[in-house]
């Protein structure tokens, strides 16, 4: 899915609005930089202030970085253990039909 502003557009919008990365970082709360580098690495905080200043959903601006993807690691609290392959217990020797 195409964004519907490309970073050129946001850095714009920003501008427009007498704003810059940097200061829209800073008056959150979050590193100076942060914001600079929404464009190239995931920052869900930064990502979400510039939407919120420009009057956007961050899905609207990072498509592709959006629905949040959860870890795909298996959860043993969750799902009971399988039989360990060293078990003791004899192996179904039958033939394949």
């Amino acid at each position: 899915m195409k964004p519907k502003l490309d970073w050129h557009d946001i850095k714009s919008e920003l501008h427009r609005r007498s704003m810059t990365l940097t200061k829209l970082a800073e008056l959150n709360g979050l590193d100076p930089t942060a914001c600079r580098k929404v464009k190239s690495h995931t920052n869900r905080k930064a990502e979400a202030v510039i939407a919120a200043f420009i009057g956007r959903k961050p899905e609207e601006l990072w498509p592709d970085r959006y629905p949040i993807q959860t870890s795909r690691i298996f959860d043993s609290k969750k799902w009971a253990a399988l039989e360990s392959q060293k078990a003791t217990t004899s192996a179904d020797t039958r033939k394949a039909a």
